[in-house]
């Protein structure tokens, strides 16, 4: 049922655009990935992720070690020995999960500013350009939107070059 609202709207919006200017579409998806701000952003992002890969991975190995030495020496240490070392384990384990979790949410973080700046500034540069060409309406390209669109009034890759030689 909301479909076909959607539908309806749809229709109606292309009827009246069409009647002063036309309609164009840009898929924000595709200019977010292939613009230069985006690759560079996306490349950033990554080369953080590898950084704290390898202190993730370094961190999960001196746990590995210390479980195993805990095991080893569990029936040598004495009650009050075996229950400090297990203390001081799931304490560096609790550490551990804190440090990835606030990795992962910086990287979110990260992530979201650098979407936002770029898909604003795609935005303006879409109704910049959206305005020169005389389109009543642009809209965004996306799977539940737009089911067929000629590429004639696909803006995306002049709104990509546009972008790109502006920044």
């Amino acid at each position: 049922m909301k479909k076909i609202g959607l539908a309806v709207i749809m229709l109606f919006i292309a009827s009246s655009a069409f009647a002063t200017g036309g309609v164009a579409f840009i898929d924000l998806q595709k200019a977010l990935n292939l613009s230069d701000a985006g690759v560079k952003a996306k490349a950033e992002i990554g080369q953080q992720v590898k950084k704290y890969e390898a202190k993730v991975a370094a961190e999960q190995d001196l746990l590995k070690e210390m479980r195993k030495e805990l095991e080893k020496q569990a029936v040598l240490l004495s009650d009050e020995a075996r229950s400090k070392k297990e203390r001081e384990f799931q304490q560096r384990a609790k550490e551990f999960q804190r440090f990835a979790k606030d990795i992962q949410e910086e990287l979110q973080q990260k992530d979201a500013d650098f979407t936002k700046r770029i898909i604003d500034s795609i935005l303006k540069m879409t109704r910049k350009i959206g305005k020169e060409k005389g389109y009543a309406v642009v809209l965004e390209k996306s799977e539940s939107s737009i089911i067929y669109g000629d590429s004639s009034v696909d803006l995306t890759d002049d709104v990509i070059k546009a972008y790109n030689s502006s920044n």
